[in-house]
């Protein structure tokens, strides 16, 4: 019954291997000083072929790993003689044994041998022959967590004991598996992980034992863990400051001293310290010595951002076609504690100006806001000009982002059925949740906005009063198969107002676009009057899209298929949804996606191309 301890483990796969290598190339003159230096020997044409005989799975496994595989390439002259050759094949079904023990293999027949090249033209071929015999499987798993963890456990402290029982139930390697050395050394990683990132960043394996019967083909483990102290924060010790003051890196972190340490908070808190437009770079840390487990110091280190910043830019959308835009930020005018970001965008469809100005992080990581635009916008039945001023608190607490605030809002349209203009006031408040793997690429998770505003609505063409508005989007993001990812959005709203009441067209709702139903343009489905897309008070659209990689050399270029249905009308009982369905090229860029989607509308009969950019939250 031998006992693989890691590092007899690590040398008996290496031993094999080591011994092929030392008696392979003997390197002469300049080419002994090359070997030295570690670099490879020179490579020719290939000298022989490798066929592996054995089950599919394990076939690459031993194929690129033995030396034959490394010194195929290697001419005589450098040292790969026939006798050399020989060499390498009489090792080659040691060394597979070792790498078919890795994969839980421990009773494997291998053969090799040199066969003469099977036709004229063709190469020797070295036939590796493998009966891998029955597989080991695991058949008891202890795994125990000592130290200060299991003491508070055993005191009755409910987080101690939640993360005892959790190291345990969810250890990756239960009884019934196969056992792989990977898997063996990743359940190991994944427990300890576990440990140190809730509270006991010392914690260390004191004794791990995979205890194989091979004859048997079972294998029961082992795992002994000392927790170490329980962490707790200390102070903040900050560097890199020098504009921007060190209460805007205070107040972005939602912890105090003495609160026990969690790595989850303190990544939240360096992506705060990311997202808050200051810093080019941050890095949040602590010190893992065993001795300041009382108040390990959190050591803060930031990158600031340039004072001001222009950007210039030119873009293309689907919805409003080219645009050329100008950004300019300044993260301290007139010396205030204050970040104003302006922005310009003209296009042939669209003119923007917006702007936000909004305070430095304030306690509780609340922000000051005051914000606006201007906005003129074409579409083949309306011109638009609108605007808006708006005044109030956000909070961004990584998951959960709320606003609330009050608005003015005015909006002009002119259309063939005549020019209607309307103002409103409201107040508003907004909430986003995220529980997403990533912000900017998501594969897995769900997100949920909501918009709500009630307020007071005139108009030039309809009766003033009072309305009230809500607005929902739901998403969500889920592997499934193998490397395959669903993308579903449904997206709902309702204006509530006495019939007469005009509200002003942005309140308002209409679908197709991008984001919305593909295979139509951009506002170009709503209720219709006299032939004339308006807005309406009620929208329903929804989404479901798949995706999967091109190909393994480029994961980042992704295939897509989707179907999109919706539309908006004056009330839900006149909602007719219109159907786009499509394929798409999406890009996963560092920066978020690009994404360019050919879109069949079924209503219209006709192809619409889009191409967005990011994922709207």
């Amino acid at each position: 019954m031998p006992v693989l301890r890691p590092f007899a483990l690590a040398f008996a796969l290496a031993l094999p291997l080591l011994l092929g290598a030392c008696s392979v190339l003997k390197p002469k003159g300049d080419q002994e000083a090359a070997a030295a230096r570690g670099e490879p020997p020179a490579e020719g044409p290939p000298r022989y072929e490798i066929v592996v005989e054995a089950p599919r799975a394990l076939r690459d496994l031993v194929a690129e790993n033995l030396d034959l595989a490394r010194f195929r390439t290697v001419p005589a002259e450098q040292g790969l003689t026939d006798e050399e050759l020989a060499r390498l094949v009489d090792q080659a079904p040691q060394q597979a044994r070792a790498l078919l023990r890795t994969e839980g293999y421990f009773n494997a027949q291998v053969q090799a041998a040199l066969e003469p090249a099977p036709a004229e033209g063709k190469l020797p071929r070295v036939v590796v022959r493998i009966e891998p015999g029955p597989r080991t499987h695991i058949d008891a798993v202890s795994v125990e967590v000592d130290g200060e963890l299991r003491r508070r456990a055993e005191a009755g402290e409910p987080a101690a004991a939640k993360l005892h029982e959790r190291v345990r139930k969810d250890w990756a390697l239960p009884p019934g598996e196969p056992f792989r050395q990977d898997d063996w050394s990743g359940a190991k990683n994944a427990a300890l992980v576990q440990l140190q990132a809730n509270g006991y960043p010392a914690a260390t394996w004191t004794d791990t034992q995979a205890r194989v019967v091979s004859a048997e083909q079972r294998a029961s483990l082992t795992a002994q863990a000392d927790s170490g102290p329980l962490f707790h924060l200390g102070g903040l010790r900050i560097e890199g400051v020098q504009r921007y003051g060190e209460t805007a890196v205070r107040n972005l972190a939602d912890f105090a001293p003495g609160e026990p340490y969690s790595e989850q908070r303190l990544m939240e808190y360096q992506d705060r310290l990311r997202l808050s437009g200051l810093y080019d770079g941050a890095a949040v840390s602590i010190d893992t010595d065993p001795a300041l487990a009382a108040a390990t110091p959190v050591t803060v280190r930031v990158r600031e951002q340039r004072l001001q910043n222009a950007t210039l830019g030119v873009g293309y959308s689907s919805d409003t076609g080219p645009r050329f835009s100008l950004e300019h930020v300044h993260r301290r005018p007139f010396g205030q504690d204050w970040t104003a970001r302006n922005n310009f965008a003209v296009g042939s469809q669209r003119k923007l100006w917006e702007f936000d100005l909004r305070s430095y992080a304030q306690p509780r990581l609340w922000h000051n806001l005051v914000a606006g635009n201007v906005e003129t916008l074409k579409s083949a039945d309306e011109d638009r000009f609108s605007a808006r001023l708006r005044a109030g608190r956000t909070q961004d607490r990584n998951r959960l982002e709320r606003t609330y605030y009050v608005e003015a809002q005015h909006a002009r349209v002119d259309s063939p059925l005549g020019r209607s203009e309307a103002q409103a006031l409201t107040g508003n408040a907004d909430w986003a949740w995220r529980n997403v793997d990533s912000r900017l690429l998501p594969t897995r998770g769900q997100a949920v906005i909501l918009q709500t505003a009630l307020g007071y609505a005139r108009a030039n063409q309809a009766d003033s009063g009072p309305f009230g508005r809500v607005y929902t989007r739901l998403l969500a993001f889920r592997p499934f198969g193998d490397g395959w990812n669903a993308r579903l959005r449904v997206d709902l709203g309702q204006v509530f107002a006495r019939t007469g009441v005009g509200v002003p067209d942005p309140l308002l709702f209409r679908a197709g676009g991008e984001e919305s139903v593909r295979g139509y343009a951009y506002r170009g489905l709503g209720p219709v009057v006299n032939g004339v897309v308006t807005s309406g008070r009620s929208l329903f659209t929804a989404s479901a899209e798949v995706a999967h990689p091109i190909s393994r050399r480029m994961p980042a270029l992704w295939g897509a298929a989707f179907i999109d249905a919706g539309n908006a009308a004056d009330r839900f009982s006149e909602l007719d949804p219109a159907v786009g369905v499509g394929v798409g090229l999406h890009y996963r860029s560092p920066v978020g996606p690009l994404r360019v989607d050919l879109a069949y509308g079924v209503d219209d009969a006709r192809f619409r191309l889009h191409v967005t950019a990011g994922v709207t939250f």
